[in-house]
């Protein structure tokens, strides 16, 4: 099942795609004077269930590739430390605690740097 989802995704975000739904779109447009305006109205809700979710397919892809290449990078670093790989997989309390220890970690380094320069 999955595959059939990545694989409609992947096509409905493609041009060919595109003008699939808007060839539908125009077909429902015009089945509206015969009085099937309740199959229509179904069919425009299904399209727009489809088209969110291969939204969200593309932005689950997009996102996983993203952070596969992040720690791809941070694994490569020897000076990074490696803790941080996989963060995405824990719960949000953890996440935001990393996040405010980086940026205070950050914070200090700027500051250590400022007054280095100063010398």
């Amino acid at each position: 099942m999955n595959q059939f989802l990545f694989q409609m995704a992947d096509f409905l975000s493609r041009p060919p795609g595109f003008y699939f739904v808007i060839v539908a779109m125009i077909v429902s447009t015009a089945l509206v004077p015969f009085g099937l305006t309740n199959v229509i109205t179904y069919a425009l809700s299904v399209a727009a269930i489809v088209i969110t979710s291969v939204v969200l397919i593309q932005g689950y892809r997009d996102t996983a590739a993203i952070h596969a290449k992040l720690d791809e990078i941070i694994v490569s670093m020897r000076e990074t430390r490696n803790e941080v790989v996989g963060l995405e997989h824990e719960q949000p309390e953890r996440i935001a605690a990393a996040v405010e220890r980086l940026e205070a970690e950050a914070e200090n380094q700027a500051r250590a740097g400022i007054s280095h320069l100063d010398r």
